[in-house]
């Protein structure tokens, strides 16, 4: 096992350095000696076999169980290190085996049923609720911000995300809208207190729907925002817009065309649908195991070529296109930062282990919009050609509104107090 490892690193560690000290005190060295000295420890003997049998599962599992553990840097620095060395990483035979067989047999795994999306929310979103405000921005936003600068902040980034959305959806005061996967609300309370649009948020986590209807009632939005427990399958009404923001990538590959269907039948004939979800730059591939276990089960990440036939095959017309590309990794950097400064209070609520679970997933996370190919899609749809404007300028007229009521909406808020 010692010789079959030492020339796995070999292989896969062409820059940087990485030493991997086994229990039997031996140490194993890899790279060129460049960067941060990192030294992995496998803390018995049976982590080595699982690591060059299935390196996609086993690294996040021995890491989350305590039998791996990183020196010399963070878990983050050693998946950085393996993204920067991406081009040369080559999994040993029996891992590049199941990596075959996962992609080839993914179509054929079982479909999102309703029952079962409910137990792949709950998994994740109904733990403590007191987890989220450890590491999300004031308005818990759970997914992609939007960068305007380098240097903006995460709670002016995950702002100007909603208000990019928004302005796509060119949302007149009193519209219907619907928020498809709504979580905590926040998108929905921008959409009615900012937008003046009456709205209905769809999700399947009771914590959650339990939060967005205090917050709603909090800011007086009661009557224009209704929060439901219920699948998008179930919708039986019409709306003038339609907006879905993290919330397709737990759709489940079988069930797109089912999903863009609802968009299709949920939408009035001038209306618009606004998608913002992950996807794959470098083409159709499994979900990564670790991830589907113990992070987000039943999910799958799409490439653009996977989606776009569900969308034309539902009848939609694809109006505009935007490729967030770095955005997600510098959202993850603030989320995983901002844990990190506060593990020991999650540690109080939840436990080392979920620590070093949820550590990894916010650094494996990170290094995989940096390095693996991964990136956020924003589609816009319609089912008339002239829906939206012929050019992409009316967004940034759109933005500047927005900005203007948010000054307005915040200057009353603090006369008020």
């Amino acid at each position: 096992m010692k010789r079959a490892l030492q020339s796995f690193l070999n292989q896969c560690i062409k820059t940087g350095t990485l030493t991997v000290l086994l229990p039997t005190g031996e140490r194993l060295t890899s790279g060129d000696g460049s960067g941060l000295p990192l030294t992995v420890t496998l803390h018995d003997s049976k982590a080595g076999l699982d690591l060059f049998l299935h390196p996609q599962m086993a690294l996040g599992e021995l890491f989350t169980d305590g039998r791996l553990t990183v020196s010399g840097g963070s878990i983050y620095d050693l998946l950085e290190l393996l993204g920067r060395n991406l081009h040369s990483l080559t999994p040993p035979q029996f891992g590049h085996i199941r990596h075959v067989v996962r992609n080839a047999f993914d179509r054929w795994t079982r479909r999102n049923s309703e029952r079962l999306s409910r137990d792949n929310v709950h998994h994740h979103y109904d733990i403590d609720d007191r987890i989220y405000e450890l590491f999300l921005d004031s308005d818990r936003q759970y997914s992609c911000a939007y960068f305007e600068t380098p240097d903006q902040d995460l709670e002016a980034a995950q702002l100007a995300k909603k208000r990019h959305i928004v302005a796509k959806l060119l949302i007149e005061p009193g519209a219907k809208v619907l928020d498809i996967g709504s979580g905590w609300g926040g998108m929905a309370l921008y959409l009615a207190g900012i937008a003046g649009a009456d709205v209905t948020g769809l999700t399947l986590s009771p914590e959650q729907l339990k939060v967005a209807q205090r917050r709603a009632g909090e800011r007086g939005l009661s009557s224009r925002v209704r929060f439901r427990l219920e699948d998008y399958r179930a919708l039986s009404e019409t709306f003038d817009r339609i907006v879905s923001v993290g919330m397709f990538e737990h759709v489940g590959l079988k069930d797109y065309e089912i999903y863009f269907n609802t968009i299709n039948r949920s939408m009035k004939d001038d209306g618009v649908a606004l998608l913002h979800s992950i996807g794959r730059m470098d083409g159709r591939s499994a979900m990564n195991p670790w991830f589907a276990k113990y992070i987000f089960p039943g999910s799958y990440v799409p490439s653009l070529a996977e989606v776009f036939p569900a969308i034309e095959s539902a009848g939609l017309i694809v109006t505009d296109v935007e490729i967030l590309r770095v955005h997600y990794a510098e959202t993850l950097a603030a989320w995983r930062h901002r844990f990190m400064a506060r593990r020991a209070e999650a540690a109080e609520v939840l436990g080392e282990r979920f620590c070093r679970m949820w550590e990894f997933y916010l650094a494996a996370g990170e290094a995989g919009f940096r390095y693996g190919g991964l990136m956020v899609f924003q589609i816009q749809l319609a089912k008339k050609i002239d829906a939206v404007p012929f050019t992409r300028d009316y967004i940034a007229v759109e933005e500047e509104k927005l900005r203007e009521r948010e000054s307005s909406t915040t200057d009353q808020t603090v006369a008020a107090e």
